[in-house]
């Protein structure tokens, strides 16, 4: 799935790297005791810490060092038992202290590697650089005024994972199934909600283009991306604005750019050097983190079964194909759902109604599967119905909408409307009967080899029967009936 670019000289190859900035799920900040609730009003949820009050020393957050190890475990990655906390050092007005305290050399997570899923039903591994704690920035705010700017410190403190990948990535496919891998990770583990649009899960791209086989090129990283879609368009956008420049005979400037989402394009931010423009450090008022690894151990216990074991193992127990497993394993609550649907059931029919009649309908009613007022267990009730021969299948697509709408169970349904199936094949052979006696002429033309009336003779005895009689039962004794017999 690598993307490749034709430019007027030839073929070019975009390389991606991304660095993602997730909010640990905890109930308070990195370093200090201050509530990290979303959409609180202004400056409610700042302690003297946030607000780099003089005198006030950071506490570091057991929780959150916790949630930065089950994600290592989630990634496949090294957990280091010792870290180091350091100070980068940069002006900002939404930093009050004039540094945010980050990881640099020694951080808690070291390599791992994730598995991406492609449109094309393959499958590729992406490399995980690191992934270290570090506290986030407040928010300048600069639609409260026509001439002022506004700080907002709530967000300040908060505990961010940031996880650098290896320029693995070829492209806005990739990076898309990417940055939806780690979400779902990050979900299934519960260390971040992965809420894009409220900014707890952000990503800085860093795309670069070069001939095919050739060494990286000069990259530019483009700013805060806060969406799938925006960073599929953002790497579109600046390869090709990459691949104009060198084409035209000039060189690409290693700098920081930000997506306007509105004009759908990167612009120029800040040039960028190197990490020492930030003149990391140790920070003096945080000893080295130190943990056991039988705390590392206690911690590997309590993972759930993670996004590409759940896909594997639906593939291997239920036979479903890649591309259902990962439809039904793109939730953990979707995933749960299906397995309560198909326990005891047939796996690949209750696989095809989860996936095509229930996520269908509560699309088009615009319902989360939370909101769902069909029930697994309820669904699971009708595809039993269905394996069982009570009703068909055409009969249970009747049914269910009426399971939506009413929240009523499906055998009630099927008793009240009278719709069980009529398996009785004396019942069943009386209306074929009475079929055959119709209709003379067509018994006499598919006797003559025109067997494509079949379907007509079949059409006729469901009909009669209100589409209640066994389809099965009712092909095997028409083709009897029919051949004379």
């Amino acid at each position: 799935m690598a993307k490749v670019i034709q430019g007027d000289t030839g073929e070019w190859e975009i390389v991606v790297g991304m660095e993602i900035h997730a909010q640990v799920i905890a109930n308070s900040k990195l370093f200090s005791g201050a509530s990290t609730t979303f959409g609180a009003a202004p400056n409610t949820q700042v302690s003297l810490v946030d607000a780099a009050m003089p005198g006030m020393l950071p506490v570091l957050n057991k929780k959150c060092v916790e949630q930065a190890i089950r994600t290592g475990l989630g990634l496949n990655a090294q957990v280091n038992t010792k870290s180091v906390f350091a100070r980068k050092n940069y002006f900002y007005p939404d930093l009050p202290q004039g540094y945010q305290i980050s990881q640099f050399e020694h951080p808690i997570i070291g390599e791992g590697k994730i598995e991406i899923d492609l449109p094309d039903g393959s499958t590729k591994d992406i490399g995980i650089t690191r992934l270290h704690l570090e506290q986030d920035a407040g928010k300048s705010v600069h639609d409260q005024h026509p001439k002022k700017s506004y700080v907002d410190l709530n967000r300040s403190g908060c505990a961010l994972m940031e996880i650098v990948s290896e320029p693995d990535i070829r492209g806005p496919e990739e990076a898309a199934a990417y940055i939806s891998k780690i979400r779902m990770i990050l979900r299934y583990l519960e260390t971040c909600d992965g809420n894009m649009d409220e900014g707890s899960m952000r990503a800085d791209v860093n795309v670069s283009v070069r001939r095919p086989g050739d060494e990286y090129g000069t990259r530019a990283e483009v700013k805060n991306v806060n969406s799938v879609k925006a960073v599929q368009q953002a790497i579109e956008y600046e390869a090709r604005r990459q691949v104009e420049i060198v084409e035209s005979g000039g060189s690409v400037d290693q700098e920081t750019r930000l997506w306007d989402p509105v004009k759908l394009e990167t612009r120029s931010m800040r040039s960028k050097e190197e990490a020492h423009d930030y003149r990391y450090f140790p920070d003096p008022d945080l000893l080295p983190l130190e943990f056991s690894n039988e705390w590392v151990e206690q911690i590997k216990q309590t993972l759930p079964e993670l996004p590409d074991e759940k896909k594997h193992r639906f593939m291997n127990d239920f036979g479903l194909s890649s591309y259902d497993a990962s439809v039904l394993i793109a939730e953990r609550s979707r995933a749960d759902f299906y397995e309560t649907v198909a326990s005891g059931r047939d796996a690949k029919l209750a696989a095809n109604w989860v996936i095509n009649e229930l996520l269908g309908i509560l699309n088009k009613n615009e319902k989360s599967l939370d909101e769902s007022p069909i029930t697994a267990d309820q669904l699971g009730g009708l595809i039993a119905l269905i394996s069982d021969n009570t009703i068909s299948g055409k009969i249970a697509k009747d049914v269910f909408p009426i399971m939506f709408e009413t929240g009523k169970d499906a055998d009630a349904i099927v008793e009240e409307k009278g719709l069980k199936q009529v398996t009785d094949t004396g019942a069943i052979e009386a209306i074929i009967d009475e079929v055959i006696a119709e209709n003379p002429d067509n018994v006499a033309a598919y006797r003559g080899g025109k067997d494509k009336l079949f379907g007509f003779f079949v059409g006729q005895v469901m009909k009669k029967s209100q589409g209640k009689a066994n389809p099965a039962v009712v092909n095997g004794i028409l083709k009897d009936k029919l051949s004379g017999e």
